[in-house]
Formats: C-alpha cells, sequence, structure tokens
C-alpha cells in the first residue's frame, strides 16, 4: 500500500525533468496521475513509464499560460479519475538577461508562465474543492489535500541576470502564504518548494543544444554560461547539483500524510545553500 493510494494529483511540466520525476515519485506512492507537457511526446513517455510501473496516468498536453488551461487541468482530473487531491504547479522555463537588456515581452512570459498559469490553475480547483470539503464535513470526514508550488531560490534569495524569473517565483511565494490562509478551512496545506542548483536542461551550459527550448514555434535559449556552472557547484555545501529524484523528495514531503499539519511554509532543496 502506497502512502498516497487513492489520491489523484495533477502536475505541470511533467514530462520532463524534476515535474517528471514528481510524477513518477506520486505514481509510485498510489497516486493517479495527470501528466502535462508542452509537447505530446515526453508526456506520452512519463504516462508509459507510470503504467509500465503498475500506476496509473493520463496526459494533457498543452500552453499552461493558455487562458482555458487550468480549468482543462483541473476537469481532467475529475473526469479521468472521479477526484482531485494534490496539485503542484511545476511548469516554467528561464529567460535571462540583465535588466536593461529585457524587454516588456521578456519579463511578462515570466509572470505569466509562473505566476498567472498557477493563478488559473488553482482557481480552477477552488469551487470543486469547496463543494467537495462541504460534503466531507457534513459526513463527518476530513480529507487533507495539498498544493506544492515550485519557487527557486532565485526568489527568496534573488540572482543576478533573472530579475523576470526571480519577480516571478517571488511572487509564487505570496500566493503560497496567502492561500494557506484562505484554504485552511478547506483542509487543504498549500506549501511551497525552492530549489537550487538542480540537474535539469535549465541548468546545462546554454552552448549545449538541449537548452534550446521551442515554445509555440518561437525559439527559446536558456541555460547557464558554461564560465559560470564551475563556480556554481563550488557554492554548494554538498559540492555537487542536485538530482530532479532529490528534487522530487522535497515535493514528496509536502504530498505526504507526513506534512498533514504543514502549511504555508517554503522548503528550500539546495543542497546547503543559504544566501
Amino acid at each position: 500500500m502506497g502512502k498516497l493510494n487513492g489520491k489523484v494529483a495533477i502536475i505541470s511540466g511533467s514530462g520532463r525533468g524534476i515535474g517528471r520525476a514528481v510524477a513518477l515519485k506520486l505514481a509510485s506512492e498510489g497516486a493517479k496521475v495527470v501528466v502535462n507537457d508542452l509537447d505530446e511526446a515526453p508526456a506520452l513517455e512519463t504516462v508509459a513509464a507510470i503504467e509500465a510501473a503498475g500506476g496509473e496516468a493520463v496526459a494533457c498536453v498543452g500552453n499552461v499560460t493558455a487562458a482555458d488551461f487550468g480549468e482543462r487541468f483541473v476537469a481532467m482530473a475529475l473526469d479521468r479519475f472521479g477526484g482531485l487531491d494534490i496539485i503542484v504547479n511545476n511548469a516554467g522555463y528561464t529567460r535571462d538577461g540583465v535588466i536593461q537588456k529585457q524587454s516588456d515581452e521578456q519579463f511578462q512570459a515570466m509572470l505569466d508562465v509562473h505566476v498567472t498559469a498557477p493563478f488559473r490553475i488553482l482557481r480552477a480547483a477552488a469551487e470543486p474543492w469547496r463543494t467537495m470539503a462541504k460534503q466531507e464535513a457534513a459526513e463527518g470526514r476530513e480529507v487533507i489535500r495539498k498544493v506544492v508550488n515550485i519557487s527557486s531560490m532565485a526568489g527568496t534569495h534573488g540572482n543576478a541576470g533573472q530579475v523576470n524569473y526571480s519577480s516571478a517565483k517571488a511572487a509564487l511565494v505570496g500566493m503560497t502564504k496567502t492561500l494557506s490562509k484562505e484554504w485552511g478551512r478547506l483542509k487543504v496545506c498549500v506549501n511551497c518548494v525552492a530549489f537550487g542548483f538542480i540537474e535539469t536542461r535549465l541548468t546545462k551550459a546554454n552552448d549545449d543544444p538541449e537548452t534550446k527550448i521551442e515554445i509555440e514555434g518561437r525559439q527559446i535559449q536558456a541555460g547557464v554560461p558554461s564560465q559560470v556552472l564551475g563556480a556554481l557547484k563550488t557554492l554548494v555545501p554538498l559540492g555537487r547539483a542536485g538530482t530532479p529524484e532529490e528534487a522530487a523528495g522535497g515535493v514528496y514531503l509536502f504530498c505526504s500524510p507526513e506534512s498533514d499539519y504543514v502549511s504555508g511554509e517554503i522548503l528550500v532543496v539546495g543542497g546547503g545553500v543559504s544566501i
């Protein structure tokens, strides 16, 4: 018996990297998972991996910044699996640059994907969760649901060259704190995980082909300058970058029954980095 048996989770950006690791982890503990990615192939690959291990999953392909995505994402969980217990807002990417070289569009793009998209997903879940909580209270049952918003140490501590990304990730902290107060009466725990240096395509050298991301026909250059990568590792007390699986462990902590009385908190998963 897994600790998440009977639970239904939706995880944005779960076709690759940390999101995929989170999907596999929650599924291994018994959760039914709605997998999302911008592209169909990685989403279906994650679904196939979950099913091969004996779990249940379905893909909800699409751009999280689309106006109707939040409603569609939540509806898929309710329609396919008959419930919704866990929301992980993970989808995102970076578009770095010092402030004097950033356009309005470049700044707004980070707000769209890291702030507005999670807001719409959570807003779409609000009424179903209100209805469920009211029915459960009438029946004398307590069901604890979970939200995990994915922030970054760029959002908690700032990071040069990332004023857009840092601002967006900091906004997620405020969203987390606010909803933990609004949704406590619904028995929803809302927490945030802030990642440090984790091995994903976004933290590879920016001359690596994998760091080129295509979003609706537009090529975006992500990644980190190669001369910076070595320096980053020296700043981590554990001496290395974290793996996606280690990152997923921090998210799982907030999804597990052991955190049923933890809400409004920020967990830094950064290998000991504190500044």
